[in-house]
């Protein structure tokens, strides 16, 4: 027979892995064999590191703001421009009012302790604009006051005032004050130390500007005179004193 062929294991290179006993020298007491059992050798761990994330929503945020706050200075100096423009080219003024005229065709107090009144209030109303019309619109209310008691009311009437115009409006007041009879001795008291009545016509006027052919939007304006007349007698004329108004604006 042939020689038998000697076969020598040979080591599989795809078969698993498996850990070996940690290697100890020959003749190594049994307790250090057991230690180096018990704790394995260390490894080192290699830290990682997390990128951060890219900061895109903070950048968009600040784009959007900065666009946001140019088209509102855009805005705000195209509207700077018109106005400017409307300035130079119609030149608006402030309408003029003055109280020219009093006379009281009521003023006696009733059974019931009511004072009843009723004014009739010449007023003038002046346009001093070469280019602007005034459209007096409804829902106005005058009113006459004595100190912080309001004596009568009444309302101007609708109409439409050109450039440089003056209107003479006749205006008539009406009202009733409950519980008057100190508010009457107060009048009275009142002319015979100073020889005098202060009294207040507040005016409250919706209107509408016309510039040119262009009516515009709606706007209020307050008008507050401020009176000084001799005495507060029936059917006479009433020699107003001293007369003064303002005029206010209200968008």
């Amino acid at each position: 027979m042939s020689d038998h062929q000697k076969i020598h294991p040979v080591h599989d290179v795809e078969a698993p892995h498996t850990p070996t006993a940690p290697l100890v020298p020959q003749g190594a007491p049994k307790s250090d064999i057991e230690e180096q059992q018990h704790y394995p050798t260390h490894r080192r761990t290699i830290p990682v590191m997390h990128s951060r994330p890219p900061k895109r929503r903070s950048c968009s945020c600040c784009k959007c703001f900065c666009w946001t706050i140019s088209l509102l200075l855009l805005l705000v100096i195209i509207i700077g421009i018109a106005v400017g423009i409307l300035f130079l080219v119609f030149r608006p003024k402030l309408p003029n009012f003055s109280v020219d005229k009093l006379q009281i065709t009521q003023f006696n107090i009733s059974g019931d302790d009511s004072l009843y009144s009723t004014f009739d209030v010449t007023v003038t109303a002046t346009n001093p604009n070469k280019k602007i019309g005034i459209y007096y619109e409804g829902g106005s209310q005058i009113s006459g006051w004595y100190t912080d008691t309001q004596l009568c009311e009444g309302a101007l009437p609708k109409f439409y005032q050109g450039h440089r115009n003056t209107t003479v409006l006749i205006l008539a007041l009406t009202g009733q004050t409950q519980n008057a009879t100190n508010l009457v001795n107060e009048l009275n008291q009142q002319q015979q130390e100073t020889g005098n009545i202060p009294l207040s016509l507040k005016v409250n006027q919706p209107v509408r500007i016309k510039l040119g052919k262009l009516k515009l939007f709606k706007i209020k304006f307050r008008v507050s005179c401020t009176l000084k007349v001799d005495a507060l007698s029936t059917n006479n004329e009433i020699k107003i004193q001293s007369s003064s108004c303002k005029f206010r604006l209200r968008l």
